[in-house]
């Protein structure tokens, strides 16, 4: 996987991350300050984010706009949400309520904490059923 976003360093320290060292230990092994692991393993997870959101962007363009989740709203109560909206486009959600409260976590991560969406996310669905997040 030579030819990825991620320099060479920013791997070996995210492999390392995997296994479960610490930044601290990471810096002992690549003989660097924790500072600077810590900054490589931010612009690695950066990378990562920006390829994400390109892949979304490139999938999404025949999505149309759904709805907005709006922040503070608890994470069981999306899924009643979403298949409101998709009804009355005449979609049928691609999803049952369990895969799609997985889907809006591991899709944006970052906008959940715990059982709250802690940021708007805006929905777009196709035709197919299939889902996307902003």
């Amino acid at each position: 996987m030579k030819d990825t976003l991620l320099t060479d360093r920013q791997r070996e320290v995210l492999r390392y991350r995997k296994q479960g060292l610490t930044q601290q230990q990471i810096a002992d092994i690549i003989r660097t300050s924790k500072a600077n692991v810590c900054t490589i393993e931010k612009a690695a997870l950066e990378n990562i984010n920006r390829a994400r959101e390109t892949i979304t962007f490139l999938y999404s363009l025949d999505a149309m706009f759904l709805c907005v989740i709006k922040a503070g709203i608890d994470l069981l109560n999306v899924p009643s949400l979403i298949y409101k909206e998709a009804e009355k486009k005449g979609i049928k959600v691609k999803y049952d309520t369990i895969n799609l409260l997985n889907h809006v976590r591991t899709a944006v991560p970052e906008k959940c904490r715990g059982r709250y969406i802690k940021d708007e996310i805006v929905v777009f669905i196709k035709e197919s059923g299939e889902l996307y997040y902003e």
